[in-house]
């Protein structure tokens, strides 16, 4: 059984600490959109906010420590993901945060606006195409030091 643990910091902010499985999309999927209607988000933007939100979970567990992970039995050990739904006036602000290792500039290429994919590729086309549908998308280390932040800002991201 897949748990979400849940918990608010400040007002129009939910954050959550999800097992680095392909199981605990689908209900974080779920938690995000209760949470952007509860804020009062447009049904079509909430639909882009789950669209994003997928790619962006779907990575963490694929390449983020959670070697594709089905199930939460599967992971190899405690492997989390975290995710953090800011909601301002006029956009929100996603960031999804994994255990996976890795440097921002080894991956910088895939959340570029101006550097296309392979289209020879069998993958790697689904960050390209976020970037059309946000206002940035930008990598970072995360804050524990143990993998990479990506961070999608769609509309006003009031930071």
């Amino acid at each position: 059984m897949t748990s979400i643990r849940e918990h608010r910091e400040r007002p129009h902010e939910l954050r959550l600490d999800l097992p680095a499985a392909h199981s605990a999309e689908r209900m974080a999927r779920a938690v995000l959109r209760k949470f952007a209607q509860s804020e009062g988000v447009a049904k079509r933007e909430i639909e882009t906010l789950e669209l994003v939100a997928s790619e962006l979970l779907s990575n963490a567990v694929d390449h983020g420590g959670g070697k594709s992970a089905m199930e939460e039995s599967d992971r190899p050990g405690d492997v989390r993901m975290g995710v953090v739904l800011t909601i301002v006036p006029g956009g929100w602000s996603l960031e999804v945060s994994d255990q996976g290792g890795g440097e921002p500039k080894d991956v910088a290429h895939l959340v570029s606006k101006t550097d296309p994919p392979d289209l020879e590729d069998e993958r790697g086309r689904g960050f390209f195409l976020l970037t059309g549908m946000l206002e940035s998308l930008t990598v970072a280390k995360s804050a524990d030091g143990r993998g990479l932040v990506f961070r999608a800002v769609r509309g006003n991201d009031g930071r």
